[in-house]
């Protein structure tokens, strides 16, 4: 049960973050294939984004390293599991990093 909510939930993780990249005004690329999202810099540079079931986890792989992230249903949110920073907070925090300008990607 725990697995297919955190699935869905990882699906639904996906489809915002995808909406905040077609309304970011950085110069940057997106693509998704099977539940993978890869974001792509100017300077071509990536962040990758996906879901490891085994664990049921949200993983991402950026320039600094790897994290993961469990989702925590008290907050609704992906936090980091080792330093309970959320998602869409660390991932502004890192794509800011790649591009060389502020970037926000996080769900009003």
């Amino acid at each position: 049960m725990i697995e297919t909510t955190n699935s869905q939930t990882f699906t639904e993780t996906l489809e915002q973050l995808e909406e905040l990249l077609d309304n970011c005004d950085a110069n940057i690329d997106y693509d998704t294939a099977s539940d993978i999202l890869t974001i792509e810099f100017e300077d071509r540079s990536k962040i990758i984004i996906n879901y490891q079931s085994a664990n049921s986890q949200l993983w991402l792989a950026a320039r600094s390293g790897g994290f993961h992230y469990d989702y925590d249903a008290d907050t609704n949110c992906w936090k980091n599991d080792r330093n309970g920073i959320e998602f869409f907070d660390q991932l502004s925090e890192l794509a800011t990093k790649q591009a060389g300008e502020d970037i926000i990607l996080k769900p009003k």
